[in-house]
């Protein structure tokens, strides 16, 4: 589709092969409003692990990503089926983007007191938009009107279902209100696969694995940013030692291999064969990007747990960066197997490297943080270098091709 700067087009599904279909620039603006929030959460589970209140902190990290990961994913679908990129799409778009910083801005209130106002108030104003788009879809676009209104209702429901919840429930033990923010995840997640039963929506394949992707590295640039102000707050302070310099080093190298274990995996492909597997692989990239998310907050209060700044276990804390690793290496294995059939990365690879990834932290009494995340990126670096020596081509192959 020629962009022009035409302010209103008639809103149609797009075509679901259309040559050439890259993220527009507003999709990369979309993103970058992402990037306060993610950046907050990741602060802020950080602090929390430093200080010893895993218990809690981790339910709030996983809830408040879902909130995040959730809006921007039902923006990107939406744009893959029905971006006019005009006038009332680009301040809808922007309506969304002001939503997302809201809900940044609740953040520290959600992890330190429990409050979820302002999130909701910030996602009550990205899901209204979002509202206001379908039905501009079911007014423009005939053939996908029934989908588009179920979306819309749909929505509307479930975020009324959240209004109810944030002022109704803050009496509630912890444990139940995370019970009751799951079940009304899970409302969320029902609501498209109910919408698309009369006719499912045409997104684009190259497209919605490009915008993955795209979210990918936010999350990754995230925990270079999160590991990166840790070290200079230390060095600031005037305690730097050759430790900080391996733990940074070794937080690059490890996120750098968890960036080429995933753009190993051919996505588009998959999608464009196998788009029944669609809800799987779209929906389960909420572990991928938590993973990813948590990576970042594990190198950080590693760095502060090196300046003496952390009341946590050292085990702990070399687990904060093991477990969202290996999380991350199952679930590459789990998620692409169904849509593209052998992996590129083989699973004695993907599932042994997380068992021995979750090994490593042991050594922390006896070595330090730096070594473990250090040995962590050695068993990362591995799974992608057997991987390319493994999936090489033959010579014979080669000559053939």
């Amino acid at each position: 589709m020629t962009r022009q700067l035409i302010p209103f087009v008639r809103m149609r599904g797009r075509d679901v092969d259309e040559p050439g279909r890259v993220s527009s620039p507003l999709e990369l603006l979309f993103d970058l409003t992402f990037v306060v929030a993610i950046a907050s959460i990741v602060t802020q589970l950080a602090h929390a692990i430093a200080e010893d209140h895993i218990a809690t902190a981790l339910p709030n990290f996983l809830m408040v990503f879902f909130a995040i990961w959730w809006a921007w994913l039902n923006f990107t679908w939406f744009a893959s089926a029905y971006d006019t990129d005009d006038v009332p799409y680009r301040l809808l778009t922007m309506l969304q983007m002001g939503g997302v910083l809201v809900l940044a801005a609740g953040v520290p209130s959600a992890f330190e007191h429990g409050d979820y106002l302002l999130i909701t108030t910030g996602y009550f104003i990205m899901r209204i938009a979002l509202v206001v788009q379908w039905l501009r879809a079911a007014a423009q676009d005939p053939e996908g009107r029934s989908t588009a209104l179920r979306y819309a209702l749909g929505i509307t429901v479930v975020q009324a279902l959240w209004i109810v919840r944030v002022f109704t429930i803050g009496d509630w033990p912890f444990a139940a209100q995370v019970a009751v923010f799951a079940l009304l995840a899970v409302c969320e997640m029902a609501v498209p696969i109910w919408a698309e039963r009369p006719r499912t929506t045409a997104w684009h394949p190259h497209h919605v694995a490009e915008r993955y992707a795209l979210f990918t590295i936010i999350l990754l640039g995230e925990s270079v940013l999160a590991a990166t102000s840790g070290v200079q707050s230390i060095i600031s302070a005037g305690a730097s030692s050759g430790e900080f310099v391996l733990l940074a080093a070794a937080g690059l190298a490890l996120l750098f291999g968890l960036w080429w274990v995933y753009f190993l995996e051919p996505a588009h492909e998959g999608l464009e064969d196998n788009r029944r597997w669609s809800y799987y692989w779209g929906y389960g990239h909420y572990l991928i990007f938590v993973a990813l998310a948590a990576v970042g907050a594990g190198l950080e209060v590693s760095v502060e747990a090196l300046a003496h700044h952390a009341e946590t276990p050292v085990v702990t804390i070399g687990y904060t960066v093991a477990v969202p690793v290996a999380l991350f290496l199952v679930m590459m294995r789990v998620l692409y197997r169904p849509l593209i059939g052998p992996t590129v990365v083989p699973p004695a690879l993907s599932l042994g490297g997380a068992a021995v990834v979750l090994l490593v932290p042991l050594i922390a009494p006896a070595t330090s943080l730096a070594v473990v995340v250090l040995a962590i990126t050695v068993v990362v670096a591995l799974v992608v270098a057997l991987t390319i020596v493994v999936r090489r081509p033959r010579p014979e192959a080669a000559r053939a091709s």
